[in-house]
């Protein structure tokens, strides 16, 4: 295989370590990296001033996945030998490529049950987002000036909706329920005769919560209102009908279904047609919705994901499944006054958000530098401010800046889960020592009863 190829030829290149160097063992499912930007000496590596030492677990799913290497496999030939433009008509390079990516566009068709038709390749979920919630409303904006959505969506279908009411648009933020999903009558209290779109993720990249797509899709079909959704952490994790959820829009994205980085999709219902003003202008690409040229490589390691993953979700599921409990009961077990974030009945196993009371939530994280986990949205996770997504649940502001994001996925073992136990459990307790108080909690104190000096 070329990926078996490549790591001989890799390998070949490298230099070996010189005395008073050794090689990284392998620790997670992160891929060996030639040439990394961090330093490395018999106790360890350190990068941006923080020293760990090796590289850590990677619990980190819903920030980025790793690649498959049966993508890599499928991409490779579109990088060395069938280069083509996919656009090109008059020779035998340019056929090939184009064959390979309508190839590609069939896989993800079927992964949600659409048409080949409907699915325009974009460079990512933020893209295909930005098209649908500004593209709908630009395109219907002589008769529709009306948005909703929820105040846990991605920060980019936030943004662009920031965007529209800067343009005179009007932008309804629905609430959520303390478990993360939406309510139903509100939403349905919520439509005008002016609306425009509705948009609701259908997995929340933060708590991994699902909503109701099904009673969702209905409403909008009730009220003859497009339906968006943000599937970009719900491709390939939990079973998508385009056609049972009423969806008219949704954005995909390549790098969570452990695909590459830099491709994603967008799903455009063609009965009832649903019509959007690109947001890009050049060669028409895409049925014009998207131009620009089509990345062969990238386009087909998007389609084996999707294949990859219509095989294989049901397997992965249940393993994942397994793993989240060996995660969650291993931390329950040791150490109390652990809080799951979001719905327990309806989240996708693979996104566990805990919080732990008691404890400084960046000392926590930096303390967890052996496992790469986050504190919510890569997106966001460099502002110190507590998450908004669980601000909108109610979370109170301690509980919300002491919360950890789990990702578990296909590659995750065991061995990882329990280290992770180890070293959550290790840093709390640490921290907890050093916290009064706790110390006063331990003694029966109800700390919400006291009434705090200002000075």
């Amino acid at each position: 295989m070329f990926s078996k190829f490549l790591t001989t030829a890799l390998r070949r290149t490298v230099p070996k370590p010189c005395h008073g160097t050794r090689r990284l063992r392998p620790f997670s499912t992160a891929a060996a990296v030639v040439g990394e930007p961090y330093e490395e000496d018999t106790t360890g590596i350190t990068m941006k001033g923080v020293k760990i030492s090796g590289r850590p677990l990677y619990l980190d799913m819903q920030a980025t996945s790793p690649m498959d290497p049966r993508v890599l496999d499928a991409m490779l030939p579109y990088h060395i030998s069938r280069y083509g433009n996919p656009h090109s008509r008059t020779h035998y390079y340019g056929w090939e490529s184009d064959q390979a990516v309508e190839a590609a566009r069939a896989q993800v068709a079927t992964l949600v049950k659409a048409s080949p038709k409907e699915i325009i390749f974009t460079s990512g979920a933020t893209e295909s987002n930005n098209i649908s919630v500004k593209g709908v409303l630009h395109f219907y904006k002589d008769k529709k000036r009306h948005v909703i959505t929820t105040q846990t969506e991605h920060k980019c279908v936030l943004d662009s909706c920031r965007h529209l009411q800067q343009e005179g648009f009007d932008v309804t933020y629905l609430p959520v329920k303390s478990d993360g999903l939406v309510d139903l009558e509100k939403l349905r209290d919520a439509i005008r005769p002016d609306t425009g779109l509705i948009s609701v993720m259908m997995v929340n990249n933060e708590i991994g919560v699902i909503q109701p797509m099904e009673e969702i899709g209905k409403i909008c079909k009730e009220f003859n209102v497009p339906f968006h959704t943000d599937a970009a952490q719900a491709l390939g994790k939990i079973p998508i009908d385009v056609e049972k959820m009423n969806i008219s829009l949704m954005s995909l994205s390549g790098h969570k279904i452990y695909g590459p980085k830099g491709v994603g999709a967008l799903y455009m219902r063609r009965r009832p047609r649903i019509r959007v003003e690109p947001q890009m202008n050049g060669g028409g690409q895409e049925r014009g919705i998207r131009s620009g040229t089509v990345p062969t490589p990238l386009v087909v390691g998007f389609g084996a994901a999707c294949e990859l993953a219509m095989k294989e979700m049901e397997y992965d599921e249940q393993r994942i499944k397994a793993l989240q409990e060996r995660l969650l009961n291993g931390i329950r077990s040791k150490i109390d006054g652990v809080v799951i974030n979001g719905s327990v009945e309806r989240r996708y196993s693979g996104n566990l958000n805990i919080s732990f009371a008691y404890v400084e939530g960046e000392s926590l994280l930096m303390g967890l530098k052996e496992v790469a986990v986050s504190s919510g949205s890569a997106c966001t996770s460099a502002s110190l401010e507590p998450s908004y997504v669980l601000r909108a649940l109610g979370v109170e502001e301690d509980m919300a800046h002491t919360s950890i994001r789990y990702g578990i996925g296909r590659f995750t073992t065991e061995q990882e889960i329990d280290r992770a136990v180890d070293l959550t459990v290790k840093q709390v307790e640490k921290l907890r020592e050093m916290s009064p108080l706790y110390e006063m909690v331990k003694e029966g104190i109800d700390i919400k009863s006291i009434q705090w000096a200002q000075h």
